[in-house]
């Protein structure tokens, strides 16, 4: 409960702290692309509960495409690729923790044809609450380049990538405490501000107790954790 309450009252605190910046993010939206300001998507979230996750709309509106989103994707409006790279379209998601569907750090909650929930992987990772922030989310901040770079991206997701997130997910869970979840959190903030220096083996060093997790390797394969092939295509 303690938690929860923490949660919240930092998520309402940074919503009234950033609300200039909220404004003039969905200004920059609406001037570029029109309305409207917010993507709202269904994910699944804490014992299979489905939920409606908010972000910055960052994608043309009316314009059909593949179902994940990679570095080179042409339906990303200008502002959308700022927002995206600085991680600023998640910033609605504070509203989610304030209505206790979300936590500051839990795993990145996806899509329901994503999940499996008959894989025991699956139903590990369901029994906590997802968050904006996770060892997995940060470590793949960059997912969206390694999508670009791959000649089937919806299939390295579904192989490489999803796996190795839910393997982080349950490892972090393992040895988690609020002070993993600070660290975590000032992390995520720096890189959001400062992505170029990002280093995905330098963080996996700030967790020692993470390191053995297969998710640190590219050639970790897909177990039938995936619901589905891709990645959501974010709005």
């Amino acid at each position: 409960m303690a938690g929860v309450v923490f949660d919240a009252m930092v998520s309402a605190g940074g919503l009234i702290l950033f609300s200039p910046l909220l404004l003039l993010i969905a200004v920059a939206v609406v001037l570029e692309d029109g309305l409207p300001v917010f993507f709202q998507h269904e994910r699944v979230g804490r014992g299979g509960r489905l939920f409606r996750l908010w972000k910055f709309r960052s994608m043309r509106t009316c314009v059909s495409g593949r179902s994940i989103t990679s570095s080179d994707d042409p339906r990303v409006t200008r502002v959308g690729r700022i927002l995206r790279k600085y991680k600023l379209d998640e910033l609605p998601q504070l509203w989610n923790v304030v209505r206790g569907e979300m936590s500051l750090v839990g795993p990145r909650p996806e899509i329901p044809r994503f999940v499996n929930l008959d894989h025991p992987v699956w139903r590990d990772v369901l029994q906590l609450k997802p968050g904006i922030t996770d060892l997995a989310s940060l470590v793949y901040r960059n997912e969206e380049e390694l999508l670009g770079r791959s000649d089937h991206p919806e299939a390295y997701y579904q192989e490489v990538i999803l796996p190795a997130k839910l393997a982080f997910n349950v490892q972090y869970a393992q040895a988690r405490s609020f002070w993993s979840d600070i660290k975590l959190i000032l992390l995520t903030v720096r890189y959001s501000l400062f992505p170029s220096g990002f280093e995905p083996a330098r963080v996996l060093r700030l967790f020692p107790g993470i390191l053995d997790s297969p998710s640190a390797s590219p050639r970790h394969s897909s177990t039938g954790v995936g619901g589905a092939s891709g990645t959501a295509a974010d709005g």
